[in-house]
């Protein structure tokens, strides 16, 4: 990806926030935070309070999950949640077709068009929970209610 694309993509980003009223700025961090534990590292914070985004096909549909940054994602929770069949791990070309994002920026919003989304509950603990904004090394915070508002997601349980 070139410099200009991963401009593009934080600037849209920023630009969803602000419509959606979203208080958290973007910032950029000076080592990459393609990880949950790369994030957590660079941000000084524990890795739980990554809110990860994560595309999976549902049914071969994209959906996302943003999922604490301590947990695995159980598939048949996500597809419980979702009164679907089969929970599939999207591949590099189907997360970049779903949200517009490379794996390790995948912010949770900005995306062609509204994902279904499950949040974890597991970022509720967290007064402040930090996410990706459009590149692997570009974050923001916000809050586990306002992650839920922007996103438009549903809370559940994804894994442990």
């Amino acid at each position: 990806m070139n410099e200009i694309t991963e401009q593009q993509s934080v600037i849209r980003v920023r630009e969803r926030l602000a419509l959606l009223g979203a208080t958290g700025e973007v910032r950029r961090l000076d080592d990459s935070a393609r990880t949950a534990k790369e994030a957590a590292d660079a941000l000084g914070i524990e890795v739980g309070q990554i809110a990860s985004s994560l595309i999976f096909l549902a049914d071969g549909a994209p959906v996302l999950v943003m999922a604490s940054g301590g947990h695995r994602v159980d598939p048949l929770l996500v597809a419980k949640v979702l009164d679907v069949e089969l929970i599939t791990k999207a591949s590099a070309d189907d997360v970049r077709q779903a949200t517009g994002y490379a794996i390790g920026g995948v912010a949770p919003v900005g995306h062609p068009q509204q994902l279904p989304t499950v949040v974890d509950v597991a970022l509720a603990q967290y007064d402040v929970v930090w996410a990706a904004g459009g590149h692997p090394h570009y974050v923001f915070p916000t809050s586990y209610d306002e992650l839920l508002r922007i996103t438009g997601g549903e809370a559940a349980e994804v894994g442990a």
